[in-house]
């Protein structure tokens, strides 16, 4: 006992020592008292006399999950604290209580810290109806700590080895060495909560920075400095530098700002300070303005020119500029606008195209630029003259597009049959088809790309499929007779709408109306007859000049000698054949 007493007492002293020369380096960051309070579990693993009357037969001590336990620790740098240490666990056979001092070495982390701790101290034991024993003990271990609050930390665990040196030597012989004085060679367990007490925050960085001289003309040199406070004159500080114009270089608290080929204009140097080392208001930063100034600017001078300044519609025109710097420095030219018409290129030169402009002035503009941004604009003027009206439609061809503006062509019923599918064609509308292929030859060599359009049309009493067929031969009978008088094939289309596209009952009336050729009283019996008329005035083939989009008239020729013919007779013309009597039935 007394050698194990003299071993504690040699390493304790030593950890005394470093811990009290710690203390000069006290961490302000760090609390200065931890406080621990929570459960404790015991397995003493101690085999250990119960009785006096059984004192040669150990009985192992069994576990002990009744338990409290306290450290309480003074912390003298962010790694070194002194801890007194109090547990005791309790069960049926008795009990074991500790009370131990050491030192703790603790690594500090974000929100997690993590120690290893020493002790020795007084061990008490009571084991079955013996006394309670005292005895030099030591605690060896460590454990995890999690933060939950600022201040509060969960102790996840704790494990310890607890070393005792157990004396019976009032009731066990000598004899029985080993019962006489056992060992403890327990482990313990512990979690529960940990509060942190007192620990004052470093003030945080802080900086001010200033530059010299405040205001320089374009090329001169600024210094900006910045001064820190509240820093760890033992750590090395991190210093980096920006501006919002210039060049600037450095990396301690002064740095250099280099102005050459700046504009004009206030700016901003910025240094960003740290502290490594620090977790908390370790970092800061400052800002300083200073001007720069330019000497005088004078803007570029521009004037423009147009060759020719007048033109008429459609045609061009050449556009140039001239821009000089009063201070020398390079020029450009650019937008290139119009008022009216269209300007293509850039630089120094463009063109004017009045394609689509009207007679009148138009106002051309651009704009010249130099290198340090300054602008200047001129403008020109060019005059658009309207051109000479085209020549119109000589006589002839003014003569030949009225008289190809003819009626429709019509034809008699179901006419033409499938049988003659070039015929149903009357004299009257032959005649027409004569003029209109003798005068559109003519209209050719005036217009060469000239064409005739052929639009058949039935009247609604047969079938879809039955008007569709009829309106094509009705087409092809009209286009076989003007080819067979000359007129190139290639110059006529065709296009049949069967019963689509019908005149309706008003159109044709107006049209009755409008008919210089008819009578009062022929209007008269017509509109007695309108039935009869409609379904003629569907019974057609429309020309159309695709030169002039003119189609031709759509009335009824009742002039003709053969209209009875086309409208299939009129009412009250035909005598009624005379009934025969109807013989009676008996």
């Amino acid at each position: 006992m007394s050698r194990l007493v003299n071993a504690s007492r040699c390493l304790f002293i030593p950890v005394l020592l470093l811990i009290a020369a710690a203390a000069l380096a006290q961490d302000d960051e760090t609390p200065k008292v931890d406080v621990f309070a929570g459960y404790q579990w015991l397995d003493t693993r101690a085999t250990v006399p119960t009785s006096p009357s059984n004192a040669l037969v150990g009985e192992k001590l069994p576990t002990m999950p009744k338990g409290l336990g306290a450290t309480a620790t003074y912390n003298f740098t962010k790694l070194w604290g002194l801890s007194l240490d109090a547990g005791g666990n309790w069960h049926d056979i008795g009990h074991e209580i500790t009370l131990s001092v050491g030192p703790r070495v603790m690594w500090r982390n974000e929100g997690l810290n993590l120690f290893a701790h020493g002790m020795i101290g007084l061990n008490q034991l009571k084991a079955g109806s013996l006394d309670s024993r005292n005895s030099l003990g030591a605690i060896l271990g460590g454990g995890m700590d999690i933060q939950i609050w600022h201040g509060i930390y969960w102790r996840a665990f704790e494990a310890d080895y607890v070393w005792a040196a157990l004396h019976y030597s009032d009731v066990v012989p000598a004899s029985f060495p080993d019962l006489r004085r056992p060992y403890q060679n327990g482990v313990r367990l512990r979690t529960g909560l940990v509060f942190s007490y007192g620990g004052k925050k470093p003030e945080p960085l802080t900086a001010a920075c200033s530059v010299q001289p405040t205001e320089v003309m374009v090329g001169e040199s600024v210094t900006a400095t910045a001064n820190v406070s509240n820093a760890n004159p033992k750590h090395t500080l991190t210093y980096d530098w920006s501006s919002t114009g210039g060049k600037i270089s450095g990396k301690g608290n002064t740095a250099a700002i280099d102005t050459n080929g700046i504009a004009g204009g206030d700016y901003t140097a910025t240094a960003t300070v740290s502290d490594p080392k620090t977790k908390h208001g370790g970092a800061t930063s400052c800002s300083a303005k200073f001007t720069v100034k330019e000497p005088p600017k004078n803007p570029p001078t521009l004037s423009l020119s147009a060759n020719p300044t007048s033109v008429q519609t459609g045609g061009t025109v050449s556009l140039s500029a001239s821009c000089t710097s009063p201070d020398n420095v390079p020029v450009n030219v650019a937008n290139w606008t119009a008022s009216a018409g269209t300007v293509s290129g850039n630089g120094n030169s463009a063109t004017l195209n009045t394609s689509g402009a009207q007679p009148g002035p138009i106002n051309v503009n651009a704009s010249c630029s130099d290198s340090r941004g300054l602008n200047s604009s001129a403008s020109t003027q060019v005059n658009v003259e309207a051109p000479p009206p085209p020549p119109g439609p000589s006589p002839e061809q003014q003569r030949l597009e009225a008289r190809l503006a003819l009626h429709s062509i019509y034809f008699p019923t179901a006419q033409p049959t499938v049988k003659n599918p070039n015929g149903g064609l009357l004299a009257s509308q032959q005649q027409t088809l004569t003029f209109l292929a003798s005068d559109f030859q003519k209209y050719l060599e005036v217009k060469p790309d000239a064409h005739l359009i052929l639009e058949g049309h039935a009247d609604p009493r047969g079938s879809a499929a039955y008007n569709q067929a009829l309106s094509e031969r009705r087409v092809g009978s009209t286009k076989a007779f003007l080819v067979s008088h000359g007129v190139a094939e290639d110059h006529i289309e065709v296009k049949a709408f069967g019963a689509q596209h019908n005149l309706r009952s008003d159109e044709v009336k107006q049209s009755v109306e409008q008919n210089p050729d008819l009578t009062t009283e022929e209007r008269g019996r017509i509109v007695k007859n309108m039935r009869t008329i409609i379904l003629a005035s569907n019974r057609r083939v429309d020309v159309t000049l695709s030169t002039t989009g003119q189609t031709s008239v759509r009335q009824f020729p009742f002039n003709a000698t053969d209209s009875l013919t086309l409208i299939g007779g009129r009412e009250g013309e035909v005598k009624k054949a005379p009934r025969k009597k109807a013989t009676k039935k008996k």
